[in-house]
Order: structure tokens, then sequence, then C-alpha cells
């Protein structure tokens, strides 16, 4: 984060009254904040400069949002906050398994946007120094967020690497659906406990040889989930 602001926001927003009131509330809060009408905008400004977090609308004149949110998610792990008038909640879900961080309906109060921005830029940002830690053919190498699985990269969501390390620090210890909910999105988040479901689908698909015979995270049926890769094959400091 740039040390003379609040982080540097992209908002990909078409509609201009829209636009000039979410840049007033976020320039007030100390943000840097850089605004494109399109999607296709919105992935050049990304790679112009990188920001410290994303706002996307989903209803763009040139591109489904759904879209631009896959191909951000397919290069960057950087949060995203979805922004549109579609409230159903398989909208949501679907936002939340693109691997959005936060989704808000319109209308909505710019203080409200402002609190979530925060949020999740809290937990983006929170980072402690961890060791390498290796298991049975997987590497997670918190400080480098790299993940390998027989010398092979996996490329994971932010998400999905905090609920991944949280497990994998933790071998053995079963984890509720609403305590991954609270440690990993925080009290702040209004989904519910579906999505950890989502993502742990999304964790095993990249992660194990067979998902539909997990080795490392297994699911404790009516409790939650645990990591459970056997024995541990070396750890660094």
């Amino acid at each position: 984060m740039n040390a003379t602001n609040a982080g540097h926001l992209l908002v990909i927003e078409d509609d201009p009254n829209i636009e000039r009131v979410l840049r007033l509330y976020l320039e007030q809060e100390g943000f840097d904040v850089q605004s494109v009408p399109t999607g296709q905008q919105g992935l050049k400004a990304l790679e112009d400069r990188r920001p410290d977090l994303i706002l996307l609308d989903l209803m763009l004149p040139d591109a489904d949002g759904w879209d631009i949110c896959r191909e951000i998610r397919h290069q960057h792990n950087i949060p995203i906050i979805m922004v549109t008038a579609r409230d159903a909640m398989g909208d949501k879900l679907t936002g939340l398994e693109l691997g959005a961080d936060d989704y808000i309906t319109k209308p909505f109060e710019p203080q409200e946007v402002v609190a979530r921005i925060k949020a999740v830029l809290r937990r983006s940002q929170h980072t402690v120094q961890g060791p390498l830690r290796q298991f049975n053919g997987l590497t997670i190498d918190f400080n480098t967020r790299r993940v390998t699985r027989d010398d092979e990269d996996i490329h994971l969501t932010a998400k999905e690497f905090e609920l991944l390390w949280l497990l994998a620090n933790n071998p053995g210890r079963v984890f509720t659906r609403d305590q991954l909910l609270d440690r990993i999105w925080g009290y702040e988040f209004y989904g519910n406990i579906r999505t950890v479901d989502v993502h742990i689908r999304h964790l095993r698909e990249k992660l194990e040889p067979n998902p539909n015979k997990p080795q490392y995270i297994v699911t404790l049926w009516g409790v939650g989930y645990k990591f459970e890769p056997g024995e541990e094959e070396k750890t660094d400091t």
C-alpha cells in the first residue's frame, strides 16, 4: 500500500453518478481512486498500475462482470468487491465462486462501501511470518504465497490461500464452517457458510490428485473440515 494514502483503488463502474459518489467518499477517506467505465479499460488499468483493491460492477457496457472477474482472478490475487444491482443469492454465490472477496448490492450507503473496503483490506494485508510447510508432495510457502504439488505450481486466489494456510498450520484440527467463515472472511462478511463449502470445493479441485477422494482436506460430516496430509516432510523456519 502507498505510504502516503489509504491505498490505490480501481473502480470499474459505468454509471457516472455512482462513480462520482464513490470517488467523493473514498477520496475523503484518503484513498487514491482510479475509475474506468468499461471492463476492458479496467483490465488495461490493472496492468498499468496494480491496485490494492478493485470495485467491480457486474453490468458493464462492453463485457459481463463475471468474465472480467474471472480474467482478473486468472492472473492476480488482488481483492475484488463486486458492486451490482443483482441481489439474488445465486448471483452472490456465483461471485464468491469466481473469487470475489465481498459482494455489495445497489442501492447502497457509501459509508457501508467504505467500511467493507477497509475490512477486506485489513484481512488481505494482515501478514505474519510463517514457515515453509511441506506435506506429502504439497509445498506451501507463506512468504511468497506460492503453492506447489510435486513441483507444479497451483494458482490459488487470496481467500483460497488463506483458507489452506489456516488448515495446514493446524493439521488434524477440525474447524467448523462458522469458525472458518469468521477466521477467513471476518465478522463484517455478509455471506453464509455455503461460501466455505464453495472455497473448499475449489481448493480440492486444485490441490487433490482425486478431488472425489481428498487426501489433504477431509470432511467430518456434520462438523466441518480438517487438514490431514499424513506425516509432514519438512518444516523450514
